[in-house]
């Protein structure tokens, strides 16, 4: 479940009668919880509460309902449970079905609130649900129950209005809900003269069934686009009735053109009725458009509330970016009027340009803290109500749908308004509110194939007029209608990521058209990768800083060789970033993309800064290292691609792919049919072999395969059980069109491609592992057994190598220039295991590191029979295992640098100069021989 399903379970729950004994099993499905689990609750089998009336769900919430006036008692009951504390209930709450009261315990935060009110206070317990508390959400819920009640009247909307559904008709539609949205917070904020007059006057002029529904609102529509003088208003042609006349003249092209509002039934009439009752006063753009703009798609409604993007989070776009700086210079300034004033002119310049802003997340954030500082600027001079000088225009944006391009333009109007209200008062801000401006800075349209110098030019750039209107058409303008005075410019924004096999046709198309000129290998490219590029060029043209979120992938692996030199010989260097990170939204159970922040500028800077999260990647906290340099790697070193090597840097064993069959699965046995098989135990110790990929590694699972030399292909060829699967090989490989495999056709017994005798040590390498493991699974084969194509060996390698594998340096090392497959970590003998720095080891380092290795199998031992899925399970990670790790890490890393590093980051940076080094010394070794040569 997402939040805003959340919020509609829990506020009907709210509405039903109070039923004591109902209440908690009704709350838990609230939160997701499925009937099964309830079952077992209702039944007792899994309810350990020990407080009358009470149901405890483990390692989640302990909740009693209570007799009347009875619920301060009955939550110290609660608090003070064993049955609380032993179950690690993370909250407790009670009720008597007129007040609720309750805690979170981990925090101590309460909540106490008449029990029709709870819903209100749905984001304290979204925790119970998977989700991460979030600060906007819980203070101030109305976003996500308007986002429930719009997307119900959208819905029913389109069901009884399917010509509206149709693509010519989307847009009138999408028109008409951001017509509602400001409708619903003009009403709340005086903007319109009287409280709820919108939605008063459509209860009260409308139909209960909503047959004239539309015709009372195109009425309200059509007042808003008559300007209020009394000439106009009077002759308007059909005459405006008078109780339509008391709402004010709007512009800006939000009520121009065509008034027609699709037909209401009885339920949308409802569903209108009930989002205009919500305090729209306190809705806060910042987080409301992003959460609605699922309501108008199809593809992306079952994602509804789920598009979220934290305040905190934009902020480490932005602040970076150029915020930090003008704050800086604002404290710098302290009271000097000067330098107020001069910084008050430099922010009056600045443009903020999103190419994928959607409903306008980056663009509000930036505005509000620009306001922010201006007003503390203006606090300073003594001058607190003066008007602002920071334009709307100045934030501009590219959005490639239109009704979160329509909400975007809508979001920075009601952010102006509320800093209006904020730091110049009511009185004030209503007076220069309407009419609304009628420039248009927001564009619909494809940012990959638009020309951003055309829509955020050089400085001084003159602009050609080319829209009417705020909300009308042209959406698809490729200039703004205003003078550009710009100053400054910053590109930022979240632009849609999409790994080169998620790409439709048309977006393939966009790269091509971007990177074909440049490289032959860009197909690879992620979408996202054509925002940089495209920031890249504009860099060419004009002094710019740009700054996006991405996939960590742009930064790793294949993608690093193809994008970066592209951008850094286009100019642009990279001057901040943020390490990997987690980027959630409001989805239950979602652990959110990994991402990482990249910042570009075609200045030269001094000083470059880079983020990273703490090292137990649980923590809030964030390191920041003022570098030199940042590569594209995003670690504080020289500029270097690492690229493949035959064999490795240092003295590390060599590692190779395991055996291939090319068999048509003909060579392969489950267990049940080695039975069937029915060969004697000399046969079977002679013919078959244990065989592992990644998967059977790791999952502890059991497969066979047939392993034969030449020497005995005869006797094998004559068991009849087995003959039938040889011949099956032999027809796969004559039917391939590859001359190699039709080749093998003679050797039906024989693997495609065998790399192991079967009779040494093996050392296996998953190719894939899961992300969420803390370390890269390696481990020892049984004597005999067969790596498979699907899994990498060291074979009779000594034990010291696998301490460098199950360290955390390695991992980091892998995730960095091996990329991930999917979100998953992509092994590489080549290009991972190869190229991995190792300094020259000591007799007693290889000793110590061996001992290590040592630990780490016995505490394995220790678990038999659990699996390297049950023991790498981060949550359950037994205790001797990380321990033994976290030696191995610490042996390890002394080694590098005299003692444990801070952080992956410094890892990383360690590595690369290590790395730098060794190919240097590597490339310089035959000069040297060929030298002595010729002495010689």
């Amino acid at each position: 479940m997402n939040a805003v399903e959340i919020e509609a379970a829990i506020s009907d729950l709210a509405f039903q009668p109070f039923d004591a004994a109902e209440f908690p099993f009704a709350f838990l499905a609230a939160f997701g919880n499925k009937d099964t689990a309830l079952k077992r609750l209702r039944t007792g089998n899994n309810n350990v509460s020990d407080v009358p009336g009470g149901v405890l769900q483990r390692n989640n919430i302990h909740i009693a309902a209570c007799a009347a006036g009875s619920v301060g008692q009955t939550l110290k009951a609660l608090h003070a449970s064993p049955a609380t504390t032993k179950a690690k209930a993370k909250f407790i709450l009670a009720t008597d079905g007129l007040t609720l009261e309750a805690e979170e315990l981990t925090g101590g935060e309460t909540i106490a609130c008449a029990y029709p009110d709870f819903p209100n206070h749905f984001g304290f317990f979204l925790p119970l649900a998977g989700i991460s508390t979030i600060k906007e959400i819980k203070d101030n819920p109305v976003d996500v129950r308007a986002t429930g009640r719009l997307n119900k009247l959208y819905v029913e909307l389109l069901r009884d209005n399917p010509e509206w559904a149709k693509d010519e008709r989307r847009a009138d539609v999408n028109h008409f809900m951001a017509r509602l949205v400001f409708c619903f917070f003009a009403e709340d904020t005086d903007i319109f003269n009287d409280k709820g007059l919108f939605t008063q006057t459509v209860e009260q002029m409308s139909e209960r069934d909503g047959a004239n529904t539309h015709e009372v609102l195109e009425t309200i529509f059509r007042a808003m686009n008559i300007k209020t003088n009394p000439d106009e208003r009077t002759t308007a042609q059909p005459r405006l009735p008078n109780w339509a006349s008391g709402f004010p003249y709007v512009n800006g092209g939000l009520f121009s053109g065509s008034t027609e509002v699709p037909r209401f039934t009885r339920m949308a009439r409802t569903y209108l009725l009930h989002a205009g009752n919500l305090n729209w006063n306190q809705i806060n753009p910042d987080i409301f458009g992003s959460m609605i703009q699922a309501v108008a798609d199809d593809e992306e409604r079952g994602a509804l509330g789920m598009h979220y993007t934290s305040v905190p989070n934009i902020l480490k776009v932005l602040n970076p970016l150029f915020l930090d700086e003008l704050r800086a210079q604002l404290t710098e300034a302290g009271d000097n009027e000067r330098k107020l004033l001069n910084l008050r002119k430099r922010m009056a310049r600045i443009r903020v340009f999103d190419p994928a802003c959607g409903s306008g997340n980056f663009l509000v954030i930036a505005y509000k803290q620009m306001r922010e500082i201006e007003a503390e600027i203006n606090r300073r001079l003594g001058k607190a109500q003066l008007g602002s000088e920071i334009p709307l225009t100045n934030f501009r944006g590219i959005e490639l749908r239109d009704f979160p391009a329509e909400i975007a333009r809508l979001a920075l109007i009601i952010a102006e308004f509320q800093c209006d209200v904020l730091y110049r008062g009511q009185k004030d801000a209503l007076a220069e509110f309407l009419p609304l401006d009628a420039q248009n800075w927001i564009i619909c349209g494809n940012a990959l194939r638009l020309d951003w110098l055309s829509i955020c030019p050089p400085t001084g750039t003159g602009m050609k007029m080319v829209a009417d209107d705020l909300f009308g058409t042209p959406l698809d303008q490729t200039e703004i209608d205003f003078q550009n005075e710009g100053g400054e410019t910053y590109i930022c924004g979240n632009p849609p990521y999409l790994g080169s096999t998620w790409q439709s046709a048309e977006q393939k198309d966009d790269l091509k058209a971007i990177f074909d000129c440049r490289c032959k290998t860009w197909k690879s490219l992620d979408y996202v990768a054509g925002w940089f590029m495209k920031a890249a060029d504009y860099g060419t043209k004009t002094q710019v800083a740009a700054a996006f979120v991405s996939t960590n992938s742009i930064c790793q692996g294949q993608q690093v060789p193809i994008l970066w030199p592209l951008i850094f010989s286009a100019g642009s260097h990279i001057v901040f970033a943020h390490t990997s990170f987690k980027w959630a939204n409001l989805a239950s159970h979602n652990a959110g993309v990994t991402v990482v922040i990249v910042g570009l500028s075609s200045q030269t800077k001094p000083v470059r800064r880079l983020y990273s999260v703490s090292n137990s990647g649980k923590s809030v906290a964030v390191d920041v290292k003022e570098v030199e340099h940042i590569n594209a790697y995003l670690v504080p070193s020289v500029d270097v691609m690492v690229e493949k090597l035959p064999r490795p840097l240092g003295e590390q064993a060599e590692m190779t792919k395991g055996n291939q069959p090319t068999d048509g699965g003909h060579l392969l046995l489950s267990h049940d049919e080695v039975q069937a098989l029915v060969l004697t135990a000399d046969q079977s110790s002679k013919f078959i072999r244990k065989i592992s990929g990644s998967a059977e590694f790791i999952r502890g699972l059991e497969r066979f395969c047939i392993w034969v030399g030449d020497e005995d292909a005869v006797e094998i060829s004559s068991l009849a059980c087995i003959a039938g699967r040889l011949q099956a090989v032999k027809k796969m490989r004559l039917d391939s069109t590859k001359a190699a495999t039709v080749a093998l056709a003679n050797v039906p017994h024989r693997f495609g491609e065998i790399r192991q005798s079967g009779n040494e040590t093996v050392m296996i390498v998953p190719s894939v592992s899961s992300e969420s493991r803390d370390y890269l699974p390696v481990g020892y084969m049984e004597p005999g057994a067969i790596v498979s194509n699907l899994a990498f060996a060291l074979y009779d390698a000594p034990l010291w190598n696998m301490a460098l594998i199950a360290s955390r340096l390695h991992l980091v090392w892998i995730g960095t220039v091996c990329g991930k497959m999917k979100t998953d970590f992509r092994y590489s003998n080549t290009l991972g295991w190869n190229t991995f720095p190792v300094p020259l080891l000591t007799e007693q380092n290889k000793a110590d590191l061996t001992a290590c290795a040592e630990n780490i199998l016995l505490a394995r031992e220790a678990h038999f029979p659990a699996t390297i899925a049950d023991l790498y399970d981060p949550d359950n990670m037994p205790d001797n295992l990380r321990r033994a790790h976290e030696r191995n890490d610490e042996v390890l890393e002394r080694i590098y640098i005299g003692r444990r590093f801070k952080n992956d980051t410094e890892r990383l940076e360690k590595l690369f100069e290590l790395y730098t080094k060794m190919t240097a010394a590597a490339k310089a070794k035959p000069a040297l021989k060929t030298t002595r040569g010729k002495k010689a």
